[in-house]
């Protein structure tokens, strides 16, 4: 089992530097997104005091020709603090600070997909539209072979592993448990987690959240989880479809409702949105993955509890289908549904913002809707 260098050094000797007192100074850790729109980057700013909101905190700057967002001729781009977290790492009064990114003329990057989601989840403010994102994820050496994989072969077939329990059923575990308590120590509305089908694959749940909440959550979470594996020497993968054959893939399963389906017979609701959403599926097919749905081909394949890339379908308790009401929202009568369709890699914001523009703004055809012209 390959693990990193780093993670082999000793952590007692560096608890004793995290120990020292660092005066009326705090740590102030800058996170965003880079130009592959998956991965992340961060740097660190000593402040000269705590701040309470988001608001408190300055404006930086970084490089982006090293981070795949800029020519080397005309580096400089911004990041603005968007939101703020507890830091698990560094412990209270330092934070993590999640940002978005503006180019040299102040216009958002390319791989800035939070100020117009912002904007779309402004415009419906009233539906309070609510989401809970289900992250699916696989836990890799540094090699990119599966944590606890035989290292030339396989494990058994899938079946004893989803919610497993016990050494040759759950694979990873510690790094599961660090992961959510540093979520929560964060603030992060992280809501649950499970051990998934395929072995070395995990998922946790974040939400409810609403409107713009959903996106900031999910990326602090993975940036935490990242931060997690780099301590134990191991990797995480978001890929949708981490291992070829008889394995299933990763999404990131979206719980979505809004304040008009949450009441009494807000099912009809339900089903109303589910038609729109069958009339737009290939605009959703692109927005649900970071490379136009190339990613979500190898795991939309109709097999491994996945509905087919080309078709859409929807179902109670079909987790076969695009869509999936659950059984007890069809015996309620009111609730919420769950796109099965986003990739594991997906951008929450583009995903919560194709939703909102379909359900509740009712656009229609294979492009967005400019509000700004």
């Amino acid at each position: 089992m390959a693990t990193s260098a780093s993670s082999k050094l000793s952590k007692a000797v560096k608890q004793r530097y995290m120990d020292l007192h660092q005066g009326e100074k705090i740590q102030a850790m800058y996170i965003w997104i880079d130009g592959t729109g998956e991965g992340l980057r961060c740097k660190t700013k000593t402040l000269d005091f705590e701040p309470k909101s988001v608001d408190d905190l300055p404006e930086w700057n970084f490089d982006g020709s090293s981070t795949y967002q800029s020519e080397g001729s005309n580096s400089d781009m911004y990041l603005i603090p968007a939101t703020m977290f507890r830091d698990p790492f560094r412990k209270d009064p330092n934070k993590l600070v999640l940002c978005e990114v503006l180019k040299y003329n102040r216009k958002p990057a390319e791989t800035n997909l939070r100020q117009n989601c912002k904007q779309i989840m402004r415009m419906v403010e009233n539906h309070h539209p609510w989401f809970g994102m289900e992250q699916e994820y696989t836990i890799l050496g540094t090699d990119g072979h599966p944590f606890g994989w035989p290292s030339n072969g396989f494990p058994g077939p899938q079946g004893p592993y989803y919610c497993g329990v016990g050494a040759d059923k759950a694979y990873g575990r510690d790094i599961v448990e660090a992961h959510y308590r540093a979520c929560l120590y964060a603030g992060v509305q992280i809501c649950g987690t499970n051990a998934e089908v395929m072995p070395a694959q995990w998922e946790f749940q974040v939400g409810p959240c609403e409107g713009i909440n959903m996106g900031d959550h999910l990326w602090a979470a993975r940036f935490i989880l990242h931060r997690v594996c780099e301590d134990f020497g191991v990797v995480v993968s978001f890929d949708p479809k981490p291992i070829s054959g008889n394995w299933n893939g990763a999404g990131c399963h979206t719980n979505f409702s809004t304040k008009e389906m949450r009441e009494e017979g807000g099912l009809k609701v339900i089903e109303e949105t589910i038609e729109r959403l069958a009339k737009r599926h290939m605009y959703h097919i692109r927005a649900y993955d970071p490379k136009g749905g190339l990613d979500n081909a190898r795991r939309l394949t109709g097999h491994h509890e996945t509905s087919n890339i080309s078709e859409f379908s929807a179902g109670v308790a079909n987790r076969g289908a695009s869509i999936r009401i659950p059984r007890s929202v069809g015996q309620e009568k009111r609730g919420y549904f769950e796109d099965r369709r986003p990739s594991a890699n997906c951008d929450p914001y583009m995903v919560t913002e194709a939703l909102v523009r379909t359900c509740l703004l009712k656009e229609e055809g294979d492009e967005p809707t400019d509000y700004n012209k």
